[in-house]
């Protein structure tokens, strides 16, 4: 692996499968081998004996490599619940072991590596372990998905710090308007840039029907190039 990167957001539905996605197919068009992968993944559905998960299945078609489903989604749970609660109801138990070895794999076959979590960066996975504990185990930089929605600033900033408690490196910040009606975009955009020291690596606007590569146009690629460089 050259480089890997590990996708979280500011809440759950701001859209970090969209970004992780777009992620993965801006590299793949680079000519890097590029793979996401999403360990854990909860509102599955049934599909020819399988769970499958609609975020995985997108982070799939943007790569430009095939890996095998236990690879790239160790853990899927039909209820879309939180995971460490949708692993209980399965009779399971979420085990960083388990999606560290499948990360390893993944990572011998790939240039680039992103790891999309769950949630936010505080989403319990088991009955000690949270999705911070996930990020530290893999020890990669961290790529913030802040959805631009009123509350975003205190959820950014929370969530910044958070990272660095945790020891991590934040390697950069997306802003993606789900919002198409939220006030003062511009200005939270620079209350943002103002207090996050990390570079933000593109602005999304609002689209009712979002595709990554549609989403991939709105990425900085000058930034995004050196975080590989780096």
């Amino acid at each position: 692996m050259k480089q890997g990167f590990f996708v979280t957001g500011t809440d759950t539905g701001v859209g970090k499968t969209l970004i992780a996605s777009s992620l993965v197919y801006h590299f793949a068009q680079s000519g890097l081998r590029s793979v996401g992968m999403k360990p854990v993944a909860a509102g599955c559905e049934h599909a020819n004996g399988s769970l499958i998960s609609e975020d995985v299945a997108q982070l799939q078609a943007a790569s430009n490599i095939r890996l095998s489903p236990d690879v790239i989604n160790p853990y899927a749970f039909e209820p879309a619940l939180a995971p460490h609660i949708a692993a209980e109801m399965a009779g399971a138990r979420i085990e960083l072991n388990h999606i560290e070895d499948a990360f390893k794999k993944a990572a011998a076959a790939a240039d680039i590596l992103v790891v999309e979590g769950v949630g936010g960066f505080r989403v319990p996975l088991n009955d000690t372990e949270d999705t911070a504990d996930l990020a530290a185990r893999l020890g990669l930089p961290m790529i913030l998905v802040v959805g631009m929605r009123l509350g975003c600033l205190n959820h950014a900033l929370l969530t910044v710090d958070s990272i660095a408690a945790r020891g991590l490196s934040l390697a950069g910040w997306v802003a993606n308007c789900i919002d198409p009606h939220m006030a003062a975009q511009k200005e939270n955009l620079t209350a943002l840039s103002k207090r996050i020291t990390a570079p933000c690596l593109g602005v999304v606007s609002y689209q009712a029907v979002a595709s990554y590569k549609t989403t991939a146009t709105f990425l900085n690629p000058a930034e995004l190039r050196n975080l590989v460089c780096a």
